[in-house]
């Protein structure tokens, strides 16, 4: 029976007093660093200047700014500790592009703090934001922590480090505004966890790492900062479990 615990706190904070090596695989998507969420979608308001659309609300997403990369390697430093050696993190990452080219300074970061295995390109079509070259994918990169075999357990040997069939999600205005569809956990949680096993998600969102966990029989941790994102997360994998039977408890600190 899988377990469900629930943060609403700051990620750091719950992650500095969890065990060494108490976490089997994470898989996160943190904010990027880019505030594009300020002031409405970039989609809708280039689209809406051509009388195609209306301009979307804003929905920040907390710690956005400059302040996302000093929170991401304080967080890779953190899986470091509490992975098992040769367990994996999974981290979104945004597309090609700059100015500001975080996926490349992120890379580098966790080749230093954990070990660099790949970065899988996810095309998520159709076309997505930007103004040259939209953006039709967004990168995962994939660390795996030494000492230990990979965590795999794909037995097709057919995995492509390009992932086609999972669709993104256009987040209607009551969603989490870079909602991830459950698909694209459940792909890598299949590939680096067994059932029974636990799985952390710092940067929770709404929730779909959670439900995929649900949904595969492992364990989750999910810890979200901002509360409207955590209540998201808290009613819907409440009702994931419910369905399933399962354990489901929350922390509030």
């Amino acid at each position: 029976m899988s377990q469900i615990t629930l943060y609403n706190a700051d990620c750091l904070e719950i992650m500095r007093v969890m065990k060494d090596k108490s976490v089997d695989f994470v898989f996160t998507d943190p904010p990027y660093g880019h505030n594009n969420n300020n002031n409405g979608d970039l989609i809708q308001r280039w689209e809406a200047a051509l009388g195609k659309g209306e301009v979307r609300p804003a929905i920040p997403i907390m710690n956005d700014g400059a302040e996302a990369n000093e929170l991401f390697y304080d967080a890779l430093k953190q899986f470091s500790r509490i992975l098992y050696p040769g367990s994996c993190c999974c981290c979104c990452c945004g597309g090609g592009g700059g100015p500001d080219p975080q996926f490349a300074r992120w890379s580098l970061w966790m080749d230093e703090i954990i070990g660099f295995k790949q970065m899988v390109i996810w095309d998520k079509g159709p076309m997505g934001m930007g103004w040259h070259y939209r953006r039709s994918y967004e990168t995962v990169l994939v660390g795996e922590k030494p000492g230990a075999k990979c965590r795999w357990y794909d037995e097709s040997h057919r995995v492509e480090n390009v992932i086609r069939h999972i669709k993104k999600i256009m987040p209607r205005a009551e969603q989490h505004p870079t909602e991830k569809p459950v698909e694209l956990a459940r792909h890598f949680i299949l590939l680096h966890t067994r059932p029974g096993d636990t799985v952390l998600d710092p940067f929770m969102g709404s929730g779909s790492t959670g439900q995929a966990c649900i949904e595969t029989g492992r364990n989750f941790i999910g810890i979200e900062l901002d509360p409207k994102f955590y209540v998201m997360a808290h009613e819907r994998l409440n009702r994931c479990s419910q369905d399933y039977r399962l354990t489901f408890r929350t922390r509030v600190l």
